[in-house]
């Protein structure tokens, strides 16, 4: 018995190598805004921007669909960075003093069985230690700097826009050195009395221009022969204005701005987030650089906003990638492959008259060189304040589609006849605009009206374009998609999941009030009614089954049935224990008992210890006990399992439904087959009902049809698993072992029609194994325990289609297993034989574990952070990942390798090196003191390497949280840019930049 199970384990070539062309694993791509940005940097030239985050994470952009992530080995945040201009190549400056060099490369890779050439990816070259801050000491600093008070940390260092040996030290208490590489002499010196913030030069070098605390600037003349510069002069140009802060602390410190100034006009844009650093986007042309900038680019703590600065109004752009998935927290998500045209069409409708119309992206470097998709995925997010929002993921880039708000259906805090675009219809907009002239710009908006509103669960059919959402207080909503406006009440139904069972008093949160009135919806999914579950525990699990008019949904009391086509309630089952206290309680008011928790722990460890002897069931039994006890019986086990210890009948929320299946399978006998709704619950339960829906077949479940008669449900089957784990999933096979198709597919002749001659089987995934079932008598046909380790338990559960690399029409389903230990299993099916298993998530994430969705075709999503999606893939042949090329203007690499060997002791070798050394220690004085000795990364920094046009540019990057007080100025709010036609510098926090904008 033994020899045979572990001969059929065994290793089969033919089969490996199938394996081998239908598995593979690859985190693909980033979908989202980075985490936690902390450092900007634009590339003119190749038009490639870069982010820089806290957890040492690189990110380069470019047009849509061009993308590169580079990781430091260290998870230190990034300080700075900056593009050696032209040539793929970047510096980064992280917070542990430690310098870097990444470059772009190109390879060809070998991916879905094609080869790909001219992918381009990003790593690190090389990296370099920088030493300590040195003194003060040899400085010939005036007196009155000297007195026993520091020159506070360095704030700003700008080389010089004509002569690269020179460069201007910035320091806090508002001293400025000109500062002579060449000589090692301070040239001159502006003795500034106000705290400074940063510093940028006028383009011809004869002056540039200081910001400060107290909301000022000030213009310095450079003049030949002086030493000392004790005041600023004067400025008449016409300059345009760019500028973060500014604002007066007493009434708005708490306002998060960006001030554009041309003449008469003036824009202060008001964000809900901190402002990072900022930069515009301008031609290339030595000449003109700067002139007309064509877009201010401005990175927040929480998104990237993009102002068309050559349109009238300076509107902003909404952006093909990088929009804020966070914009409210993300509570829920579902994916739609295959997307019909007619629906994809009507929503990127919709959203454009939402004012979502895609403008000219200004960062347009590289070139996608990704097939078109095959076919058009969504991912919908569910959100915190209502919301549900439609993103196109069938490429690299995540681009906002349409968003649907569901706030409109009941009484808030928030009166949607209150037009949020429409400042007319508030007076105290009007008055608070006269100045400074706010504009709210972004849509990161962490606050919502009511928590109530929150997304739980969504189900989308997307041949009816029929919607589903569920939410946080018990509301059920079905909504159909409309191409126009319109004014109507919405129709309200309740449905009692207690059935007015005594002993039981709801405690938690309220239901949302329903709007009694007309509302007005914009086109888009429009709600038709709206299902309230009493108690308004929040929804746990929803399906809908268009084709029959039938949408199931489930809570921590039980679940109920409810025909939309007719309004009326079909069935309502309650499902909890006599001892589930906590469900009475809600989400907001999950407080438990420590002593029932202490009582739980103990009772656990002592059945733990008890031998294997059977004990009895309190259920009464039937044929469907038996097949589990005979499952129990088999005492021989595979090595990676091992024995499932029961659970408890009176532990919390056990009466939880977990999931729902609708499906037309054989369940009364083996001859009629019909509609069918499973539900599954926390206790290891699984209730099968055999429904009655009249018409369907002859036109009623046909949009348009029409029927007569109510639907019917009446309990089939009730199956309850002997260990009580908590059923995760509910899968009904067809004869040939396949997952029946959706709703409507079949009937449109979109998939092959489901084998309805030989038996059905049923498959059941609970978090500690999965079993098949045969229909209609529920027979134990198979199984497997999922619990090779201890603690494991599983999360998601999901019908996968993969397709082989070497045979075009060949393909398998399987059954993908999400564990919390992160790891995925997959198996094939019916007969449940691992295939493959890939670590995927880190245990410790558990929010990541708990978002992950997958697709059809073999791919997932999880959330890596509040803001990103990591999407990964399954399947050796479907995969979504960067596939593009940057054309580059660099040295030959054997220049390079020879200049790592040259001698760079000399002088002439040492001016742009210590140039970088000037850049890279933030927050430190500087004297005349620097390392002489060669590194690795000397070589990638010496003057022959770089011509005048594509030297690095030099630019500070102020990231510091400053606290101190300066009068009229919120402190971590920063004057950063003016430009004007002469000026040529490059722009970033904490500095000027300025150009004519063209009206």
């Amino acid at each position: 018995m033994m020899k045979f199970r572990f001969r059929r384990q065994g290793n089969d070539p033919q089969r490996e190598k199938i394996k081998q062309e239908l598995f593979a694993f690859n985190k693909t791509v980033e979908h989202g805004f980075p985490h936690q940005p902390c450092a900007l940097a634009f590339d003119p030239q190749l038009q490639l921007m870069a982010i820089g985050t806290k957890s040492g994470a690189i990110k380069i952009y470019g047009s849509p669909g061009v993308e590169f992530t580079g990781l430091h080995r260290d998870a230190a945040a990034v300080a700075q960075i900056h593009f050696l201009q032209g040539q793929g190549r970047l510096l980064s400056l992280l917070d542990d003093n430690t310098l870097h060099l990444w470059e772009l490369g190109g390879a060809s890779r070998d991916r879905g069985g094609a080869k790909s050439e001219g992918v381009v990816y990003l790593e690190e070259k090389r990296n370099y230690s920088l030493l300590g801050r040195p003194g003060l000491e040899s400085c010939s600093i005036p007196e009155d700097y000297r007195c026993g008070k520091s020159l506070g940390p360095v704030e700003s260092l700008q080389e010089h826009p004509k002569q690269p040996g020179k460069i201007l030290i910035g320091y806090s208490r508002g001293l400025v050195v000109l500062w002579d590489l060449s000589t090692r002499n301070a040239e001159h010196m502006f003795l500034g009395k106000q705290q400074l913030e940063s510093l940028v030069w006028e383009r011809s070098g004869s002056s540039f221009v200081s910001s400060h605390s107290d909301g000022g600037y000030s213009v310095w003349a450079v003049a030949s022969g002086n030493t000392y510069t004790h005041q600023p002069v004067s400025s008449s140009i016409p300059y345009v204005v760019l500028y973060s802060g500014g604002m007066p602390r007493a009434s708005y410190g708490d306002r998060h701005c960006v001030t554009i100034q041309q003449d008469k006009q003036h824009v202060t844009l008001d964000f809900t987030s901190r402002v990072i650093d900022f930069f515009t986007v301008h031609t290339t042309d030595p000449e003109h650089d700067y002139d007309d900038p064509k877009a201010l680019v401005v990175l927040l703590e929480e998104e990237l906003v993009v102002i068309d600065l050559l349109t009238t109004g300076w509107p902003s752009v909404p952006p093909p990638y990088l929009a804020p998935l966070h914009s409210s927290a993300i509570t829920t998500s579902c994916h739609l492959d295959n997307v019909p045209a007619k629906l994809w069409d009507r929503l990127a409708a919709a959203g454009n008259s939402q004012g979502a119309q895609p403008g000219s992206w200004p960062i347009c470097g590289g070139k996608n060189l990704a097939p078109p998709p095959r076919q058009q995925e969504l991912l919908l997010t569910g959100h915190e304040d209502g919301t549900v929002r439609f993103w196109n993921v069938s490429a690299v880039a995540m681009t906002p589609l349409y968003k649907l708000s569901t706030a409109n259906v009941f009484h808030t805090d928030c009166d949607p006849n209150d037009d949020p675009l429409d400042p007319t219809n508030d007076p105290e907009a009007l008055q608070e605009e006269e100045w400074p002239p706010f504009r709210k710009v972004g849509c990161f908006d962490p606050y919502s009206d009511d928590p109530r509103l929150g997304i739980q669960k969504i189900s989308l059919c997307k041949y009816s374009c029929r919607l589903v959402v569920a939410g946080t207080a018990g509301q059920v909503i079905v909504l159909g998609l409309s191409d126009e406006w319109s004014d109507h009440t919405v129709d309200v139904s309740t449905v009692d999941l207690l059935q007015d069972r005594e002993g039981f008093t709801w405690k938690g949160h309220d239901r949302l009030e329903p709007r009694a009135s007309t509302a007005p919806f914009p086109p888009g999914f429009q709600p038709l009614v709206l299902v309230q579950a009493l108690p308004p525990a929040s929804v746990t699990s929803v399906m809908l089954h268009a084709e029959w008019n039938l949408v199931a949904f489930g809570t921590s009391h039980g679940f109920g049935l409810f025909d939309y086509h007719r309004r009326t309630a079909v069935l309502a089952r309650c499902t909890l224990h006599p001892n589930d206290s906590l469900a009475m309680e809600g989400p907001l008011s999950r407080v438990k008992s420590l002593k029932k928790s202490l009582r739980q722990s103990f009772r656990r460890i002592r059945k733990s210890r008890v031998s294997g002897k059977k004990r009895p069931i309190p259920t009464p039994t039937s044929k469907i006990q038996e097949a589990n006890a005979a499952l129990a019986d088999q005492e021989e086990v595979a090595p990676v399992q091992r024995r499932i210890e029961p659970r408890s009948a009176d532990d919390s929320l056990s009466g939880v439904v977990r999931c729902l299946c609708f499906a037309d399978t054989y369940l009364r006998d083996g001859t009629h087959h019909g509609p069918t709704l499973w539900a599954g619950t926390n206790s290891g339960s699984v209730y099968a009902y055999a429904l009655e829906v009249p018409g369907v077949g002859s036109g009623r479940g046909r949009p348009g049809g029409e029927g007569s008669g109510c639907v019917e449900a009446v309990l089939g089957k009730e199956i309850q698993l002997m260990h009580r784990a908590p059923v995760v999933s509910v899968c009904v096979l067809d004869g040939r072992g396949k997952p029946l198709p959706e709703p409507y597919q079949a009937s449109l002749d979109l998939a092959t029609a489901p084998d309805m001659t030989n038996p059905h089987s049923v498959l059941i995934a609970s978090e500690e194994q999965l079993k098949v079932f045969s229909l209609p008598k529920v027979g134990a046909k198979t199984k497997f325990k999922l619990t090779a380790h201890e603690g494991c338990r599983v999360r998601r559960v999901a019908m996968v289609t993969v397709c082989s690399t070497a045979q075009e029409d060949y393909s398998e389903t399987s059954l993908v297993c999400l564990t919390n230990l992160g790891d995925l299993h997959l198996f094939n099916v019916p007969a449940l034989r691992p295939q493959v298993r890939y670590d995927c998530i880190r245990k410790e994430d558990i929010s990541g574990i708990a978002s992950c969705v997958f697709t059809r075709n073999g791919q997932g999503f999880y959330l890596i952070s509040p803001s990103e999606y990591q999407r990964f893939s399954l399947s050796a042949k479907v995969i979504t990942e960067p596939l593009c090329t940057v054309e580059l203007e660099r040295p030959l690499e054997t220049h390079i390798r020879s200049l790592l060997h040259t001698n760079t002791s000399g002088d002439t070798h040492s001016s742009l090196l210590e140039t970088h050394t000037l850049l890279a220690v933030p927050g430190g004085d500087y004297n005349r003191t620097w390392p002489r000795s060669p590194t690795p990364l000397e070589g990638y920094l010496q003057p022959p390497t770089y011509h005048p046009e594509t030297r690095p540019s030099i630019a500070h990057k102020d990231l510091r949280h400053d606290t101190t007080q300066g009068a009229g100025a919120n402190p971590d709010r920063k004057i950063t840019s003016v430009t004007q036609p002469t000026q040529v510098t490059h722009p970033s926090q904490g500095r000027y930049e300025s150009a004519p904008v063209s009206q």
